[in-house]
């Protein structure tokens, strides 16, 4: 049987001036499936051998052979370039002459020329090759990762109530929580983050804090960096309502308040009803 969308190892039943045939294994002739000559890759091939071919269906939906290797096969999770826009749908790369389909249906977010989401591979009705950006159901559990582990997170959606679905190694579910995100996000985007436990449903965890010292050292950074281009002054301090240090700063109001400490107690800035400055700039208050 052969398994479309996948690898095959096929006999060569014979050489043709445009290519070769593969013994479907049906036992007739007219079944046999054609490698092309361009996708021999200018092997030695033989009549009678057995070789490993990747078999699909070309544009004219004929079930046709091919040695070379697809970025991706019927059942994967992959990472793929969007190529093209049509009128039936979107068109991306994943490594053959062809490119795949991505039906108006089967995409659960708007998707940019030029930009790589998160596809599953699957046959349609027609058994020809397509993609869709629904991969949440066929992504895994898993309990191999340790709490503190840094992690790539590729987002593929994002919940009515903000929060992030992301797939950890582009295997594994994962979710990043509203409360852990300062900034947009769209899908296609990959974020750096930490494991922090594994929820009941079985998905992993994540945040994009880092450890508080680090995280803290982090935003002092950028503070004093946004005061040396203010010159030395700013109207946020302690009473800066979270969503303005989040707008301004990316970060939390919990971690904005330990960074302004720690540059407090370093002596590097100082505070008062109008914001905070720089301790070198204590005559312009």
């Amino acid at each position: 049987m052969i398994n479309i969308g996948d690898f095959n190892t096929l006999k060569v039943a014979r050489k043709a001036e445009f290519g070769y045939y593969l013994d479907a294994g049906t036992g007739k002739t007219g079944d046999d499936i054609l490698l092309p000559n361009k996708s021999a890759l200018e092997e030695e091939i033989e009549v009678g051998s057995e070789i490993e071919a990747f078999i699909y269906k070309d544009s004219q939906d004929r079930i046709i052979a091919t040695l070379q290797k697809p970025l991706a096969k019927v059942g994967d999770v992959a990472l793929l370039e969007v190529v093209d826009s049509t009128r039936i749908g979107y068109f991306i790369n994943f490594g053959l002459e062809r490119d795949l389909l991505v039906p108006f249906k089967e995409i659960a977010y708007t998707l940019e020329v030029g930009k790589s989401y998160l596809f599953y591979i699957y046959l349609d009705k027609t058994d020809r090759l397509a993609a869709t950006t629904y991969v949440d159901k066929h992504l895994h559990h898993t309990n191999t990762y340790k709490i503190g582990d840094e992690v790539e997170a590729l987002v593929y959606g994002i919940q009515k109530t903000g929060n992030l679905m992301v797939a950890v190694d582009n295997l594994y579910r994962a979710v990043i929580f509203k409360r852990e995100i300062y900034r947009a996000v769209r899908p296609g985007e990959v974020i750096n983050a930490r494991v922090t436990g594994y929820l009941d449903d079985g998905k992993i965890s994540l945040s994009t804090r880092k450890k508080k010292l680090d995280e803290m050292n982090d935003v002092e950074e950028q503070i004093m960096e946004f005061l040396k281009r203010n010159e030395g002054k700013m109207i946020y301090g302690d009473k800066t309502s979270p969503e303005v240090v989040k707008d301004v700063f990316s970060t939390s109001k919990n971690a904005f308040k330990r960074a302004l400490g720690g540059l407090m107690k370093k002596g590097l800035i100082d505070q008062n009803e109008k914001g905070t400055y720089l301790k070198e700039n204590q005559d312009e208050k």
